[in-house]
């Protein structure tokens, strides 16, 4: 059955071969993609970038996969670092991140390959190659521009759906053992795909109940014993390495710890079909809905892609659900689930091809549950900063509160908007269904700029909070790529001090932490301060390794300045010797925050200078503040201002130990004197670093 919307794309393929056309679709994609992520500057989703960028720096190094130089197996997915892996055999680190996020445009931009060929099992090859632009249109291929597995799961995980069909249609041993084949590329490249097990396993089920005839599992015999055989296999892999059953899971497995609650799922579940209901511009998932209404009436090989599509999408959305549903995350993972998107434009074509069907038992029910879902969203909870990393449909929507909407009357907006499209779904004459993923075309047109901005924001604040200096390598440039570098993070300065640090500088090796370990989960050695000479030394009572030593200027690390960021405070110090202290203090916070009196104690004195920078606050002190030192029988005092200035405090030091005692008039409790803080401790000043001279 052929409508007269398929003539223009008909003729259209005719007159250029499809193939030509498909190639320069991906070319262009290539070329758009790459252009969009080089005004990417930095790392931005993190720790998620940095731990793909270490698997490809380990593999081009022929360390395998490493992070930090410590072996994780494939716990994090093998196959993007190692496509990614050739960009980092250049040794400036600046050219190999320009060089993957090239890499990452020709990956995602085959996605378009696949989603053709899915298509082609049920439309003509016009209408197939309009999916295709649909496709590499979504908001989710800016991900191009980060170090992310979206890249590659993209296409591989559709060319998974795309085996599975054609395992469905003719499960025979060689179609079962490719769908196989391409499923374990899938999970190598991302543990998510496990969830293409159970969809391989609901498929023939659904098959078998349109047909009516139970008989018709016995066809896929193949397919459930291969299954069953890779996952036999998988077990008996992991208890010979020592692992339980859910080491299959890899990175995801830490989600397990979490007790699920049905009704959380279920929630979350309502959450996410909403959201994919949203991203596909509503009129794909209408005609999803519709068709699998009417497909006990539809050709086999229509069934078939229906059966597959909808274990696909269902399991999808479920196993994304469940994550979710954690406390720690409580938002719509669309970055996770946007892969099924290419299956509702198939669908939408699909329906389109056949006339689109619309009788009213089955219109209504879909055509209203397609319009009702996005209004359940909670569109005031959800639109905010972890939109940007996660929930790209919801960032239009933050522009329109923006402008003035409330948070609380998004969902009228959205309303709106569905409703006009179903209606459109539901009274367009059938020449004009075109207009359909016409109108999602011009959706996803509208969303990019958006979806631009807010990624390119982050990726500049990222970048910001990060590195202060014009060359983002400038470690390397100031000791060299070959140098061994190793990083202290104290508390003082921000984690992305260190993240991007290490992105861009090869030089950049160990890092250490001193209290709190850095967040993030990335293998770190933690370190103490002696007492008796001040060197650093790790719980084995080894010392920092290194030749220089990356840290920000709250401890006052003894070694010759070789590089800085003063706007972040950071100073790149050459080690003597062991990394150690000339001094330490009691009473000084992690926030550089001290108490009303603190001290000072150093070794190896006599001769030197303590230099303290200090600074006040206008917002908890109405008068300047008064710092007294007390050292060897001597005073010193200064005065700080309320003004955002430092102020140096210079106090000679005699000795071979030397001990500095201060105190600091007036002093506050901000939770007494700000309305909107709860910290209840009595402050004096902030002791931005403590350096000998």
């Amino acid at each position: 059955m052929t409508s007269l919307a398929a003539v223009k794309p008909r003729a259209l393929s005719a007159a250029v071969p499809v193939a030509a056309w498909l190639a320069g679709l991906v070319v262009l994609s290539m070329l758009i993609r790459y252009w969009i992520g080089r005004r990417t500057v930095a790392p931005w989703i993190v720790v998620d970038e940095i731990i793909y960028a270490e698997l490809a720096k380990g593999i081009a190094a022929g360390e395998g996969l490493t992070v930090r130089g410590e072996p994780v197996g494939i716990g994090y997915g093998v196959v993007y670092p190692l496509l990614i892996s050739p960009a980092y055999l250049l040794d400036s680190l600046t050219a190999a991140y320009a060089a993957a996020k090239a890499i990452n445009a020709v990956l995602v931009s085959l996605a378009a390959l696949p989603a053709y060929f899915l298509a082609r099992r049920v439309v003509s090859p016009g209408l197939a190659v309009v999916v295709a632009v649909l496709t590499l249109a979504v908001p989710s291929v800016f991900y191009s521009g980060t170090i992310m597995t979206e890249n590659a799961f993209y296409p591989v995980v559709l060319a998974a759906a795309l085996a599975l069909v054609l395992a469905l249609e003719r499960p025979t041993p060689a179609r079962v053992g490719a769908f196989l084949a391409v499923a374990l590329a899938a999970y190598l490249t991302r543990q998510q795909a496990v969830f293409l097990v159970p969809a391989a396993l609901t498929a023939p089920l659904l098959l078998a109940a349109w047909s009516r005839r139970a008989r018709t599992l016995l066809e896929f015999r193949w397919l459930y014993g291969g299954i069953a055989a890779g996952a036999v296999l998988a077990l008996v892999v992991a208890a010979a390495r020592g692992d339980g059953p859910l080491a299959v899971l890899g990175a995801y497995r830490a989600a397990t710890a979490h007790d699920y609650s049905v009704a959380e799922v279920a929630r979350w579940l309502l959450y996410h079909a909403a959201g994919l209901d949203l991203y596909v511009g509503v009129a794909p998932f209408a005609a999803f809905l519709l068709l699998l209404a009417l497909a006990r009436g539809l050709e086999r090989r229509e069934q078939v892609f229906l059966a597959a599509a909808a274990g696909f999408t269902f399991w999808l959305l479920v196993q994304v659900a469940a994550f979710a549903s954690q406390p720690s995350v409580l938002r719509i993972e669309e970055r996770n689930m946007f892969y099924a998107a290419p299956l509702l434009f198939v669908a939408l074509l699909l329906w389109i091809r056949r006339g689109a069907p619309r009788p009213p038992a089955a219109l209504l029910p879909a055509a209203a549950a397609a319009v009702a879902l996005p209004a359940v969203i909670p569109y005031e909870r959800l639109i905010g900063v972890a939109a940007t990393s996660d929930t790209l449909a919801l960032l239009p929507l933050w522009w329109v509160h923006l402008q003035g909407v409330p948070l609380d009357r998004v969902w009228l907006a959205v309303l709106a908007g569905v409703l006009v499209v179903g209606l459109l779904l539901a009274l367009l004459p059938r020449p004009a269904l075109l207009a359909l993923p016409a109108l999602v075309l011009a959706l996803y047109a509208v969303s990019a700029q958006p979806v631009d901005a807010r990624m390119r924001e982050a990726a500049v604040g990222a970048l910001f909070q990060g590195v202060r200096l014009p060359e983002q390598d400038w470690v390397d440039r100031a000791v060299g790529s070959d140098a061994d570098v190793a990083v202290l993070w104290t508390g003082a300065s921000d984690r992305f001090t260190v993240h991007q640090n290490e992105f861009f500088s090869r030089s950049v090796g160990n890092v250490y932490h001193l209290g709190l370990p850095l967040p993030g989960g990335l293998p770190q050695i933690p370190v103490s301060i002696s007492r008796e000479d001040g060197v650093l030394h790790t719980p084995n009572d080894s010392r920092v390794r290194g030749q220089y030593l990356l840290t920000d200027r709250s401890l006052p690390i003894e070694g010759r300045l070789a590089a800085a960021d003063t706007l972040k405070g950071l100073r790149l110090l050459r080690l003597d010797g062991p990394a150690r202290v000339s001094g330490t203090t009691d009473g000084v916070y992690s926030d550089l925050w001290s108490a009303p009196a603190f001290t000072y104690t150093g070794f190896r004195c006599d001769g030197d200078t303590l230099v303290v920078r200090l600074q006040s606050d206008a917002r908890l002190f109405m008068r300047p503040q008064t710092v007294t030192a007390r050292s060897g029988g001597r005073v010193f005092t200064t005065h700080v201002g309320q003004a955002a200035e430092e102020t140096a405090m210079r106090i000679p030091l005699e000795g071979e130990r030397c001990l500095v005692r201060f105190t600091v008039t007036p002093t506050a409790v901000p939770a007494r004197v700000q309305a909107t803080s709860d910290d209840t401790r009595r402050l004096g000043i902030r002791v931005l670093s403590l350096d000998r001279a």
